[in-house]
C-alpha cells in the first residue's frame, strides 16, 4: 500500500504529473472524478483531463462524495482527482468536516495498492466571505494532514515537480 500526494495551484500541471506517475505502475487503474461540473470552465477542464488520460486505460468512477467504498480491489492503482473538490462537495453540500473527508481518504488508502491524490494548495483566505474562508482554512488543514500521512509528496511549481517528502528512485 502506498499513498502519494500531488499538490499545486490551478494550472500547475499536477494532474498531468499524477497521471505520468501512474503510467509507470502495474495494475488496474481507476480514476475517481470528484468534480460536479457547473460552469463552462468545469466542463472544459473535465474534457481536457479525459483527453490527457485516454491512453492510460483508466476506469472512471464519478464519485463526488464518499470515495472510501469505490468499487475496486486491493491491487488497484487509484487516482483521486481531486481532494479540493471532494472536500468542497462534503463541506458545502453535506456539512462535512476535515475529519469526515480524511477518514474517507484513509479508508480508500487501505483498500487499494496505490492511491495518488491530487489537491489544490497555496490558497489564501483573504477577501472572502466567512463560509469560503472556512472552506479554504479547512482545505489547507486537510492538505497538511494528508501530507503527514503520505509516503511521497510532490508540489508542482511552474510545471516542475518538487519532492517534499519521501524518496524517489533512491534520492530524497
Amino acid at each position: 500500500m502506498a499513498f502519494i500526494l500531488v499538490s499545486g495551484s490551478n494550472g500547475s500541471g499536477k494532474s498531468l504529473f499524477a497521471e505520468q506517475l501512474i503510467s509507470q505502475m502495474e495494475g488496474r487503474r481507476y480514476y475517481i472524478a470528484t468534480m460536479k461540473p457547473q460552469t463552462d470552465d468545469n466542463f472544459s477542464r473535465i474534457e481536457k483531463h479525459r483527453k490527457q488520460r485516454e491512453h492510460l486505460c483508466f476506469e472512471t468512477l464519478e464519485l463526488p462524495y464518499e470515495v472510501a467504498f469505490a468499487p475496486m480491489d486491493s491491487r488497484s492503482i487509484v487516482l483521486l482527482e481531486d481532494v479540493s473538490n471532494l472536500f468542497a462537495n462534503a463541506f458545502f453540500e453535506k456539512n462535512g468536516s476535515i475529519e469526515s473527508v480524511l477518514t474517507d481518504i484513509k479508508t480508500l488508502i487501505q483498500r487499494c495498492k496505490t492511491l495518488v491524490a491530487v489537491t489544490i494548495s497555496g490558497l489564501r483566505d483573504e477577501g472572502f466571505d466567512e463560509e469560503t474562508t472556512a472552506y479554504i482554512n479547512g482545505l489547507n488543514a486537510l492538505n497538511q494532514r494528508l501530507f503527514d500521512l503520505a509516503d511521497l509528496a510532490f508540489d508542482l511549481e511552474n510545471g516542475q515537480a518538487i519532492c517534499r517528502k519521501g524518496e524517489v528512485h533512491g534520492h530524497s
